[in-house]
């Protein structure tokens, strides 16, 4: 049933080619995919393969790579990428020697690519979990692991069907070694007689810090803030938008640092729209390198409350948190939320929307004091209102956030010794 539904998948994205731009990307990336494999992998290569989703499994991937590409150079790196939004901004990845995109999941499609890749070693990344992939790495001999995985009780694994109960754990079981973020999840894959299993916690974790480590400054965000407390808005999105700007409207001391998730003309407009209509004064970051002077002025008016800064380019976020006193992650009013770690690596305490509950971080993160939860205008306002006001909340909520980082960091070094040692 499951290799039926993925020829009917294939199909149905085959025709949907046709009018979509996504799904052309994609089919067309495919069908290049096996040239691409007899190109540049030759039969005496020795080859790692490392299979993401997309670009969050990418980052939480990129850790292991960069080692292995480090300290064993005689292995061959292949990265393949499920979605497009993955392989096109990664596709010129220098970490690797060959990026493309994997072929849809159909027992012909495995042996083709194996045939052809002729990995050692396979690594699937989180919730990578393709069952005639799998099962064709076990009979060649494939050593294959998961890596960051994470699992829920209602999961679709573990749940009964039209054929029985869990007859979806068959991928699962073609792995030689899982390697989960939490104790929950060894718990729940034993419960089900899945005992190959190490808790190691996150490679996102160890990414964050490399990236803050490795972070260039911003001296035109620099010269924004000043030495004003600044909110750092990442990945927001409309409805974070709808709250947080009419908030800051009323706390002008504070500068407002947005980096929307959809960089598009019309979010952008409906943004600096929002600003207007609460007394912003307002730039875009490449006006700024543009014009260097072009910062945004709060003397223009009486009605203008503060100044906000709109990132319309894509790879600073992750530098620009270090610039905040408070962080905003958004999505979490829709499809949940984005990368946590990212901002909480900078010792600040991270906020969001309510659609957190699957994200492991975020969760311990509010355990510990680190990140926030805020459900409307009402219950935001009560959360900045205690750290503008409470200098010594703020500066706990941050080293709470920092340290939880830094003290589950080394998931990567555990994985790597595993595997390659």
């Amino acid at each position: 049933m499951y290799t039926i539904g993925l020829y009917i998948f294939t199909l149905g994205m085959i025709i949907a080619a046709l009018f979509h731009k996504k799904a052309r990307k994609m089919v067309v990336g495919i069908s290049q995919t096996y040239s691409l494999l007899r190109r540049h992998i030759k039969k005496t290569d020795r080859v790692v393969w490392f299979h993401a989703a997309s670009l969050g499994e990418f980052e939480q991937g990129r850790p292991l790579m960069e080692r292995l590409h480090k300290e064993c150079p005689e292995y061959k790196i292949l990265l393949t990428f499920f979605s497009p939004s993955g392989y096109e901004v990664r596709k010129d990845y220098e970490g690797a020697d060959l990026v493309c995109y994997l072929p849809f999941d159909t027992p012909g499609n495995a042996l083709s690519f194996l045939r052809l890749a002729h990995p050692e070693i396979a690594i699937f990344i989180k919730y990578e979990f393709w069952t005639n992939y799998l099962v064709t790495c076990r009979r060649k001999g494939i050593k294959t692991y998961s890596v960051s995985s994470i699992f829920r009780p209602d999961q679709y694994f573990f749940k009964w069907h039209l054929f029985g109960k869990y007859p979806t754990l068959k991928p699962i079981r073609q792995f030689d070694h899982l390697f989960v973020q939490n104790e929950i999840s060894k718990q729940i894959l034993a419960e089900h007689g899945i005992n190959n299993v190490t808790v190691v916690g996150d490679t996102r974790l160890d990414r964050v810090i490399a990236i803050k480590d490795a972070a260039a400054p911003l001296p035109l965000v620099e010269q924004f803030v000043g030495d004003a407390p600044c909110f750092v808005a990442g990945s927001s999105w409309g409805p974070d938008e709808e709250i947080y700007i009419p908030y800051f409207g009323q706390h002008k001391d504070w500068k407002l640092i947005i980096a929307p998730h959809v960089i598009s003309e019309s979010h952008l407009k409906d943004i600096e729209q929002l600003l207007d209509d609460n007394g912003f004064a307002h730039v875009r970051y490449t006006e700024l390198e543009n014009n260097p002077n072009a910062f945004p002025s709060t003397e223009l008016s009486d009605e203008v409350k503060g100044a906000a800064l709109i990132i319309n380019c894509f790879g600073k976020l992750s530098s620009i948190y270090r610039y905040g006193k408070v962080a905003l992650v958004g999505g979490g009013f829709g499809v949940g939320i984005h990368n946590v770690p990212e901002a909480a690596v900078y010792g600040i305490p991270v906020i969001f929307g309510p659609n957190n509950q699957k994200f492991r971080e975020a969760q311990a993160l509010k355990a510990c004091g680190g990140s926030f939860e805020y459900q409307d205008e009402a219950s935001f306002a009560a959360l900045m209102d205690n750290f503008i006001n409470d200098s010594e909340a703020l500066r706990k909520a941050g080293e709470m956030a920092g340290g939880y980082i830094n003290a589950n960091a080394g998931a990567a070094d555990k994985c790597f010794t595993a595997i390659f040692k």
